[in-house]
């Protein structure tokens, strides 16, 4: 995005590389795609208070893989970690690490029965003008003194808008008490139009419901990061989009799908944020020692969240050392920005009384 349209003066980009040249070597571990792009958005609006720019939009910040917010210097880390993640990298279609493995069938099985659950949901009406709602809590390590150091709990709504686009105002956040704008990612010049990178209801419905076709399309089309295992992006990829509006036939597709990807198996233990002991989905990234889990309820197996966390020793932590924790608490269609589920019923009612 340049400068005209963020409207931060080019003095102000002397003042960031100044303070990455000073910052420390950053930890070893790649971040996910998405924890790397929102800790750059986080240490741009440190950097420039007068504007923020997220690379990625309420739908992303408000999905179990993202981080909840360090400081400027531990952001600025992430940032200089010297990760090429760009949305034009792209890897290859469908090949044979698509086909599931012996030791995933008890993964399969768990996922058959929670797309046999997401199937009876029902459909929903979404309008282009209006916007998704997101709740939850999240927390996250900082890692500014070369040690995480996992912060405390935080709230976070989002509100991201409906329409196709191209869009520039794609809708709000409200963190830790503090609310943002969420602008078109960085690079959209005109705008950011619907897909992964704004994955509204009706994009989701556009994506093929056959979970082979779908997986072949998540492998062609997942943004690439550099090193890091294409079936642990391909998975990252698939929990970002969990957790809010999505049409049924896609959430059970989306599942059917990721019980093919090599390496995925039950978590019986897991827990999202807030303590709730569910139904655990998980997959190790094994070159990192990274464990990425999903957690779904017991009865209705409904996604509560996510949690990552570490599954051997690094220079940062050790361990089991918990790095990020999310868990989802609403979701809904509302009619404009800063809504909340039932204000527009509860506004008719009083006028009708």
């Amino acid at each position: 995005m340049n400068d005209k349209a963020t409207g931060a003066s080019p003095e102000r980009h002397g003042d960031r590389d100044e303070i990455a040249r000073l910052l420390p070597a950053p930890a070893d571990w790649d971040l996910p795609r998405e924890q790397h792009l929102r800790h750059k958005d986080l240490l741009m609006h440190h950097i420039d208070h007068d504007q923020v720019a997220p690379a990625r939009p309420a739908r992303r910040l408000l999905r179990p893989a993202v981080l909840a917010p360090a400081t400027a210097l531990a952001l600025a880390c992430a940032v200089t970690a010297g990760i090429t993640l760009t949305d034009g990298d792209r890897g290859t279609a469908g090949t044979a690490s698509h086909r599931a493995a012996t030791d995933m069938q008890p993964a399969a099985a768990l996922l058959e029965r929670i797309s046999d659950a997401t199937e009876t949901h029902a459909d929903l009406t979404v309008r282009d003008d209006q916007f998704e709602y997101t709740r939850e809590k999240g927390n996250g390590a900082d890692l500014t003194s070369g040690k995480a150091v996992l912060g405390p709990l935080v709230d976070r709504e989002g509100w991201l808008a409906q329409e196709p686009g191209p869009l520039r105002k794609l809708g709000m956040i409200r963190e830790d008490g503090e609310t943002l704008p969420i602008n078109a990612e960085l690079g959209d010049i005109n705008g950011t139009p619907a897909g992964f990178g704004r994955p509204t209801y009706h994009w989701l419905s556009s994506l093929p419901t056959d979970p082979d076709k779908l997986l072949a399309y998540l492998y062609a089309n997942t943004p690439a990061a550099e090193s890091r295992e294409r079936d642990q992006a391909v998975f990252e990829e698939i929990g970002s989009l969990l957790g809010g509006m999505m049409p049924p036939r896609t959430a059970a597709a989306l599942y059917r799908a990721s019980a093919k990807i090599p390496g995925v198996t039950p978590a019986p233990k897991a827990r999202d944020a807030i303590g709730r002991q569910g139904l655990g989905i998980a997959r190790d990234d094994t070159r990192y020692g990274v464990r990425t889990e999903w957690i779904f309820g017991k009865k209705d197996y409904s996604f509560l969240g996510s949690r990552t966390y570490l599954t051997k020793d690094a220079p940062y932590a050790k361990a089991g050392a918990l790095l990020s924790s999310v868990a989802v608490l609403e979701h809904a269609v509302v009619d404009k920005v800063g809504q909340l589920p039932g204000d527009a019923k509860r506004t008719q009612n009083k006028r009708q009384n």
